[in-house]
């Protein structure tokens, strides 16, 4: 690319409309307002579902079944703040989950409907005969054929690969009916024998429709239906000011790193502010455009990415600097100071990088926000931290006042250390941390919340305003386990206020225990 004067202009020109659009929002692009934030932020809504028209108890396996489909389900809708918890005793589904961004009402029984059908799908013959069930089905997606037409292609287990072969077998010539409970879905015809485990249902589908009934058909997955027992609001695990304060902090943060980058690198500090102002609003807007849930581990993920591309910014600078110190013109330091520092950069950002599409690929919840948003930072280092400076600095030197060494940070000649005749120092070191990061890990345990372990959920009535910080403190410190509590408003039952407790552990709390509890409570 030819860089002239006009460069750096035209740089800023789209920095700084970026910015404007993701605070603001532009076209109907959403901006920061437009967010939606995870239950310990924002809050959200609690729903208990539980088994409708089932003939026995739901086994453990079908629980565990069910839960996993709705976390997918949730996963899928880019809902990544979500607590999905089975209760095994009473055969119910507890699914907690933030609210949407743009909700105005905060009417928990319709943000339920966000969550998809839960009814049971079911493949039957003409005289309503069930052949296969839809927890046999592994995926289903909306697509076309040869000749542009839309079609929903669908995809089977094994076992159901085989009685869907069964099933278009004894049936040809004839319809198979795709029921959700007793609503059909659909009804196509069976031409021919299907096995293999992949089949295709065409007809005269828009492709809204065909995307439709792909939806159904995996929200159907389920291997029972649901019917919801309860609902009600849940308040943020945070304090009420909790995100204005990290905001606050935010900005200070941002505004004393770019003092810093000013004060210290001169020219490559002011270019590399304007990067991180455009790596920083990237990420928010890809946040905020796909509406991924941005809990505090995704905070984490942005906070951890910009640390990565100031130290990126930072390793040019120096390499610059000694550049500059060996005798070399601010055109020619800059051209070498970014080839020498590229490689650190890259080696630094991409097995980083790694572990984000690694996070991304297996991981769920709130672990899919850590990983998307560090990936988009990570990849903005390198468009932003290295690509954007790099262009700007160049087109500032254009510029005859600025094409002047006193505009870059030169400093003194570092001390050569030998440290590498030491090296036993470092390792011997290094072992002794890690031995004892395992022993303490070993003797003193890992806690565990309640996505890993299950829990136990204790619930009070309650009317006065209650501090939500002193409750968990409380819980913690009578039951040894990490707690949190959270203020409930139930819109099924009385309409008043609750005190949910949740403790992360499995083995229950004797009578004993609860009333001990309740106790200190009052």
């Amino acid at each position: 690319m030819k860089v002239n004067r006009g460069t750096f202009f035209i740089i800023l020109a789209i920095v700084l409309l970026i910015v404007y659009t993701s605070v603001f929002g532009l076209f109907g692009i959403k901006g920061v307002g437009d967010i939606r934030f995870g239950i310990d932020i924002r809050g959200g809504v609690e729903a208990v579902f539980e088994p409708k028209n089932h003939e026995s108890e739901p086994t453990a396996e079908e629980l565990a079944s069910a839960r996993t489909i709705i976390e997918t389900r949730l996963d899928n809708s880019n809902i990544l703040d979500r607590e999905v918890t089975v209760d095994k005793q009473n055969g119910n589904i507890l699914v907690r989950f933030p609210w949407k961004s743009d909700e105005e009402n905060f009417d928990p029984e319709k943000a339920i409907a966000e969550l998809g059908e839960m009814a049971q799908l079911t493949f039957r013959d003409s005289s309503g005969n069930i052949l296969i069930e839809g927890k046999s089905v592994s995926s289903s997606t909306a697509s076309t054929d040869e000749s542009g037409q839309p079609v929903v292609l669908l995809n089977f287990d094994a076992e159901g690969a085989r009685l869907f072969g069964e099933a278009t077998a004894a049936h040809v010539g004839d319809v198979i009916l795709i029921y959700m409970d007793d609503t059909l879905l659909s009804s196509p015809g069976v031409e021919e024998a299907i096995y293999g485990g992949q089949a295709m249902i065409s007809g005269d589908f828009t492709t809204e429709e065909a995307k439709d009934l792909a939806e159904k058909i995996n929200s159907g997955a389920l291997p029972f239906s649901l019917a919801t027992k309860s609902f009600s609001t849940i308040s943020p695990s945070l304090a009420e000011d909790a995100l204005y304060v990290m905001v606050v902090a935010g900005l200070l943060s941002l505004l004393c790193i770019c003092v810093f980058m000013i004060l210290r690198y001169r020219m490559a500090g002011v270019v590399s502010s304007i990067a991180l102002l455009l790596q920083i609003s990237v990420q928010l807007l890809a946040v905020s455009v796909t509406q991924i849930t941005l809990t505090l581990p995704g905070i984490a993920g942005i906070i951890l990415s910009i640390g990565m591309g100031v130290d990126a910014n930072i390793i040019i600078s120096e390499r610059i600097g000694d550049e500059l110190r060996r005798g070399r013109s601010p055109r020619a330091a800059v051209k070498e100071g970014y080839a020498h520092a590229f490689y650190s950069v890259l080696d630094g950002n991409l097995t980083t990088l790694i572990v984000a599409i690694l996070l991304i690929i297996f991981g769920s919840g709130t672990m899919l926000s850590f990983g998307y948003t560090l990936a988009i930072g990570i990849v903005m280092n390198f468009v932003a931290g290295v690509g954007a400076t790099k262009l700007m600095l160049n087109s500032l030197l254009h510029t005859k006042k600025l094409n002047d060494k006193r505009m870059f940070h030169i400093g003194k000649e570092p001390k050569t250390r030998r440290l590498f005749e030491r090296r036993w120092i470092a390792f011997v070191l290094s072992g002794c941390i890690v031995v004892a990061g395992i022993a303490f890990a070993v003797c003193g345990g890992v806690s565990l919340d309640t996505r890993f372990t299950g829990g136990v959920v204790l619930k009070y009535s309650c009317e006065n305003d209650i501090d939500t910080g002193h409750v968990e403190r409380l819980a913690a410190d009578s039951f040894g386990v990490p707690a949190t509590a959270q203020i409930s408003g139930d819109f099924s039952g009385d309409g008043g206020k609750k005190l949910v407790v949740t403790l992360a552990q499995n083995s229950g709390i004797s009578p004993e225990e609860q009333s001990a509890f309740s106790q200190k409570l009052s």
